[in-house]
């Protein structure tokens, strides 16, 4: 009897999870007689062949970190090697597990759920767990001080309401990756049932709106880049760069507005 293409790869132990085998299928690795199979929801029948390329990014705990993964290629910047790290919605580890890889010398991770955490990344002695803490009202204090560098993973709650406390909780000078999803900034009467923000008009507006926020708290504007992969649903989500200032003077709005333009016009050139 036909399967759906990702459980097809999870019953035969080419994925870990139906997640794993999305991210696979999202980036044409999955192939059947030199063919490349890009829907999961394709039925194959049990006796054909399928093959997956992998490679070492292949072992994230989650999808979610190939998303972090090409944020910081993105970002040449930034480099959590050396640094005390926060990872604020940690969820099941796949922002951990990408900063632990990529040098990182000690990684707090926050969520505000419990028991998501995968075992190996909740045992290694690099990684410090707060479960239970909810990121809008975090302080320095709850976590054992501020970070260098501090990445978001947020759902269900604007970023606008999170920018200030995850600020205070990154050092001055220190960086900020956080992940945008217009989904859950655009607000519940401007989405559609499916969930998905189609119109590109919004999800300007979406970026905007959390990059301005970032600018009203003192933060520095670095950098913005898509997602290299969709959001469970589809959506498409972006990676803004930002940095806590050394100096306490806030920007003048004039600088603030031309900041903001700027950066959204890496993406958007014409608006």
């Amino acid at each position: 009897m036909p399967v759906r293409l990702d459980q097809a790869l999870v019953a035969r132990g080419l994925a870990r999870s139906r997640t794993h085998a999305a991210a696979l299928i999202a980036e044409g690795k999955v192939t059947s007689a030199g063919q490349v199979l890009a829907k999961a929801s394709l039925q194959v029948d049990e006796d054909r062949p399928l093959d997956v390329e992998h490679d070492e990014r292949d072992t994230y705990v989650s999808r979610a970190g190939h998303k972090l993964a090409g944020a910081l290629d993105a970002f040449p910047g930034i480099t959590p090697d050396g640094k005390r790290c926060l990872d604020a919605g940690a969820s099941t580890g796949g922002f951990t597990d990408v900063l632990l890889r990529r040098g990182a010398a000690h990684v707090v991770a926050v969520d505000v759920g419990h028991g998501q955490l995968v075992q190996r990344l909740r045992e290694d002695p690099r990684v410090d767990v707060h479960e239970g803490l909810n990121v809008r009202y975090m302080s320095p204090a709850d976590i054992g001080g501020a970070a260098e560098l501090t990445v978001a993973d947020l759902s269900f709650i604007s970023l606008t309401l999170v920018v200030q406390p995850l600020a205070l909780c990154t050092e001055p000078g220190g960086d900020l990756v956080l992940m945008v999803k217009p989904q859950f900034e655009i607000g519940k009467d401007r989405l559609g049932r499916t969930g998905v923000v189609t119109s590109e008009r919004e999800r300007r507006l979406a970026v905007e709106k959390v990059a301005r926020a970032a600018l009203d708290a003192g933060l520095d504007l670095c950098g913005l880049a898509v997602s290299p992969l969709p959001g469970q649903d589809g959506n498409v989500e972006y990676f803004l760069w930002i940095k806590r200032r050394i100096s306490q003077d806030l920007p003048k709005i004039e600088e603030r507005e031309a900041a903001a333009a700027a950066l959204l016009g890496r993406i958007w050139p014409n608006h």
